[in-house]
């Protein structure tokens, strides 16, 4: 590592809590219904919302009612989207007259984008209209980020209240999620990001010619006889409102490409302060509804004990990868390859990465990517080092909750502070309790349903494409690392994540069935049981707080808490990444 890669890391961490703090007090308000800043904007444009859906604002539902209406939304999100794809050959907006998604990459579309992981077996540019973009996907950019936030707070209810009935109203949390969250904050980083050359236009395609034509030469007969097909002598330079798709894809932790590239392209990220700023805002919400938490149920030492257990995950795997990356390749020092960083260029493995971002920005955004559940890419993850690889692919299958997707991972963490103080009453013989409502065996068995079924769609998705000859003979690489892509695909899909690997061709009926059952699995069979815990907390009592209780603010509850992350992680996944990444390194290092 080199002092300037520790110091960007460092001066990204002190950023992202200096600016979670002020968000995070803004939500706790927004969702507390009480007035801020820009209530006079903002306001009419909420009760707008309300009057044109018919949505009465202080109707309460129950938790089943909150579920049902989470499932239908998100189910007419995911036959809006497959549709538009579908009939995009006929509808506006689609300048470059892309013909329909074929129907297996449009299922799987629709529902990567309806689960808010965004995974992609398509290139943006060359199958997407502007109309799709606009339409179907950017709009559930927003809207499954809010759902996952509306989810949280329904959780964040269930502890507060005393005796309830009702954990609020989806459609209420949904609109101010929407309306005084996500909007504003795009608004403002989308228009900083055109500022640094992220292209915005419903312009065609643009076209220019290049300076050396190129000519594609074959040899149809097969006889040794080659003869010129054609002269290449322009670029399609493909366009599009990317600036107003990418804003929301890193604040909603969606992380879908406008371009084939993600991030990686210039005209999404241009410049290393554009970089910076979309790889701060894919933490940004995720940290701030620590604080949100800590305030809604009026202790904000809570908000920050979750924070701090997030980060003593977070930053060692960081500095892990970094480490990993910077040493680069052993096989190519002895090759007598330069890998020592100089004023000329980052050194290390510089395979996969730009040049504009160097070593140290790429491996922090491949673990802000996968620590959140964001996926987009500044970098090829499959050209990392193993171990480089293993990091990114390590904090998914913790179940993306070191920070995570916009509610998602914080009601993820949640679960696993209940299963921690659960394990902490056993251990001291008493009623474990959180937050002052009891945690008895219906929250625990809810909690373990959360905790295990990723893991279980993860190991048993990539079991079966390993199985099945079709499924294997769409990896492009043997041995270790073509089981590391299987392994890595699936943990993306399972944990909603989206990024991928690489090196599998995924675009084909198996694939996009198989991961788009993974990704709305890993989705709504979570947020069910989470919303149950939350009914099941707002009908109790609050209990008093007495010398037995454990703190859970304390130092000692966030090594616990950080403990049974890693613990539950490392057991399920320890084995299989020995068959992959491990492996590899090993074989890597092996003289």
């Amino acid at each position: 590592m080199t002092g300037s890669g520790v110091l960007q890391i460092a001066l990204f961490l002190a950023v992202l809590i200096g600016a979670a703090w002020p968000l995070g007090v803004y939500m706790a308000r927004v969702f507390a219904g009480e007035r801020t800043s820009l209530m006079p904007l903002l306001g009419p444009v909420e009760r707008l919302v309300y009057r044109v859906s018919g949505v009465v604002p202080d109707e309460e539902q129950t938790w089943k009612q909150y579920t049902l209406a989470v499932l239908l939304f998100s189910m007419m999100g995911f036959l809006v989207v497959y549709l538009l794809q579908r009939l995009q050959g006929y509808l506006p907006l689609n300048p470059q007259g892309f013909g329909a998604v074929t129907p297996d990459s449009a299922f799987n579309t629709a529902i990567s984008f309806a689960t808010n992981t965004n995974w992609q077996g398509y290139g943006g540019e060359t199958t997407m209209s502007y109309l799709t973009q606009m339409l179907g996907l950017g709009v559930q950019n927003f809207v499954s980020a809010a759902s996952g936030i509306a989810v949280l707070a329904a959780l964040v209810r269930g502890f507060t209240r005393r005796q309830a009935h009702g954990v609020g109203n989806f459609w209420v949390d949904l609109t101010r999620g929407t309306v005084h969250v996500l909007l504003p904050l795009s608004l403002v980083l989308a228009l900083a990001l055109v500022s640094q050359g992220v292209v915005q236009t419903l312009e065609p395609y643009g076209s220019v010619a290049l300076l050396e034509p190129a000519v594609t030469v074959a040899d149809p007969g097969g006889n040794g006889v080659a003869r010129a097909e054609r002269v290449i002598d322009a670029q399609t330079i493909p366009l599009g409102p990317a600036a107003s798709q990418v804003a929301i894809k890193q604040l909603g932790t969606n992380g879908g490409g406008f371009f084939s590239a993600n991030s990686a392209h210039p005209f999404e990220n241009p410049t290393p302060l554009s970089n910076f700023l979309e790889m701060l805002a894919i933490l940004l919400i995720p940290a701030a509804l620590c604080i949100t938490f800590g305030r809604m149920v009026g202790d904000g030492r809570q908000g920050w004990a979750l924070m701090a257990a997030m980060l003593v995950i977070f930053v060692p795997l960081t500095l892990g990868g970094y480490a990993a990356e910077q040493a680069g390749n052993p096989r190519l020092d002895a090759r007598t390859v330069d890998m020592e960083p100089s004023a000329l260029h980052s050194g290390g493995n510089m395979e996969g990465k730009e040049v504009r971002f160097g070593i140290a920005s790429s491996a922090l955004w491949a673990s802000a990517t996968t620590a959140a559940s964001n996926g987009s890419v500044n970098s090829m993850h499959d050209s990392f080092t193993p171990l480089g690889g293993l990091v990114p692919m390590g904090l998914m299958q913790l179940g993306e909750v070191v920070f995570g997707g916009v509610g998602s991972g914080l009601y993820g963490m949640l679960m696993f502070a209940i299963v921690a103080v659960f394990i902490a009453g056993l251990m001291v013989g008493r009623t474990p309790e959180y937050l002052g409502k009891k945690i008895e065996a219906y929250e625990v068995k809810m909690a373990s349903l959360v905790l295990l079924l990723p893991c279980f769609v993860v190991l048993v998705g990539t079991a079966i494409a390993t199985a099945v000859p079709e499924a294997a003979a769409r990896v492009g690489n043997p041995g270790s690392h073509g089981f590391s892509e299987l392994l890595y695909a699936f943990s993306s899909a399972g944990n909603n994540n989206g990024s991928a690997f690489g090196g599998i061709q995924v675009n084909n009926p198996f694939y996009n069935f198989a991961l788009g059952a993974a990704m709305w699995i890993s989705r709504f069979w979570l947020m069910i049981p989470v919303l149950a815990i939350a009914g099941s907390l707002a009908a109790k009592r609050t209990v008093a707080v007495t010398s037995g209780t454990l703190p859970t603010h304390t130092p000692l509850f966030v090594a616990l808490l950080a403990g049974v992350v890693i613990l539950v992680g490392a057991l399920t996944f320890v084995p299989a990444l020995a068959l992959g990444p491990i492996v590899e390194h090993l074989q890597m290092v092996a003289r």
